[in-house]
């Protein structure tokens, strides 16, 4: 666990998935004003961060957001369902200092939740709501009872159910759902698979890696570093 911090003031919740893998929200990597993609290399994880201290911190290298977010798209539940981000580091941090969650599919309505995250008003320590119930599911989206607010975006929604708490969401936004204040987050594991796959093909990855043509070149100098080619 651990707190994104984007720019000066600005901050969400991160959850390490593999040592060198954040999952947070997809609208933390945007601009609210412009709506653009923020340069993610000025993001720093923060990885247990509490009361000015980290356990580790490294500076983001890579980003992707989920190829069917849209930041300003009209249709609020698309917006929701697809609010997810990874965020690759500019090194692993090792296991014995954080180690990584694993994320899986939500078993049932009815189930409790437990919610860990940052937020205004408690952002320099990690706060935990142990029992939130989950009031429904539609469509991949899954509404919770968790009381929640700024800076919780990307907070990880736990099954506590097992020996180790296992992701089943994260929290991208708060609403009002049969009359009672809520959040909603999504399920996961396809996203997850799908946004890495996009780390693979370099679709939606921020920055965009550069690849200089090399010149080849045919020739008989052994110092040469162009190709060569030996008569049969």
């Amino acid at each position: 666990m651990g707190r994104v911090d984007i720019g000066s003031d600005g901050f969400c919740t991160g959850v390490l998935l593999r040592p060198d893998i954040v999952l947070t929200a997809g609208h933390c990597l945007f601009d609210p004003e412009t709506g653009k993609r923020n340069d993610p290399t000025g993001i720093v994880f923060k990885a247990g961060f509490s009361d000015g201290k980290s356990v580790a911190e490294r500076k983001v290298a890579r980003a992707v957001v989920h190829p069917d977010y849209k930041y300003q798209g009209e249709d609020k539940a698309l917006q929701v369902r697809y609010d997810v981000a990874l965020l690759q580091l500019s090194s692993p941090i090792p296991a014995a200092t954080a180690a990584p969650y694993l994320v899986q599919s939500f078993s049932g309505l009815g189930d409790e939740v437990a919610v860990v995250s940052y937020a205004i008003g408690r952002k320099k320590a990690l706060s935990k709501q142990r029992h939130c119930g989950v009031l429904g599911r539609r469509d991949g989206l899954i509404v919770f009872s968790c009381d929640v607010t700024f800076g919780s975006s990307g907070a990880p929604v736990f099954d506590m159910s097992g020996n180790r708490a296992r992701i089943v969401s994260i929290i991208c936004s708060g609403g009002h759902y049969d009359g009672q204040k809520v959040t909603f987050g999504m399920e996961l594991p396809a996203l997850v698979s799908d946004m890495f796959t996009a780390f693979r093909t370099g679709q939606g990855v921020l920055p965009v890696k550069s690849i200089k043509p090399r010149r080849l070149q045919v020739g008989s100098d052994t110092r040469s570093s162009g190709a060569k080619f030996v008569r049969p």
